[in-house]
């Protein structure tokens, strides 16, 4: 189990998300907004690794993604996956260990909502790519809050509102501090 181990503890947990400005990522099992241009941003950070999502998020989304693998975090002891792709954890560290399973990249798996598990994932996160929407939709799904002097910015871009993308957006890349991590 050396081999396996020593993977884990290598893969970094990143989360991404899109939060409204006034802390909304999600109502009534959807996301509030439609932003073409933040969803080719997903594909492109992810494809080739591992996702860590809530058994909410992933019936949301209804199936798994395409080229990534799919990591269902859940405390429903019965909970079964719903497609052979798509594994099943009761913790993060489980899921952190079925990482390593899979053929995806062990270096970096993403966490990807929702906010139970942004909560628990805050802490042991290394990078947060962050979209800011500019917006303050109705929703009943809120990020938590984040201490940012303990994360460096890293990359900050702005978009304007489009026919794509009913809000302008400003893409962040986050990296925690060394000394901020807990492992």
């Amino acid at each position: 189990m050396g081999d396996s181990d020593s993977t884990h503890s290598e893969t970094q947990l990143s989360i991404v998300v899109a939060v409204a400005e006034n802390g909304v990522i999600g109502n009534q099992g959807e996301l509030p907004w439609r932003l073409s241009g933040d969803l080719q941003r997903f594909k492109k950070l992810t494809m080739g690794h591992a996702l860590i999502m809530g058994r909410k998020t992933y019936e949301s989304i209804g199936r798994p993604l395409p080229g990534r693998v799919t990591i269902v975090l859940t405390r429903q002891k019965e909970y079964k996956s719903p497609h052979p792709q798509v594994l099943v954890a009761r913790t993060l560290d489980e899921a952190r260990g079925l990482v390593a399973t899979t053929e995806m990249d062990h270096h970096e798996a993403f966490v990807v909502g929702g906010a139970e598990i942004y909560r628990l994932a805050l802490p042991h996160a290394w990078r947060l790519y962050y979209t800011i929407v500019q917006a303050s939709p109705t929703g009943d799904t809120h990020f938590p809050m984040i201490d940012f002097r303990a994360w460096q910015k890293l990359e900050s871009t702005s978009y304007p509102r489009d026919e794509k993308n009913e809000h302008a957006v400003t893409w962040q890349v986050w990296q925690r501090l060394p000394y901020m991590t807990a492992r």
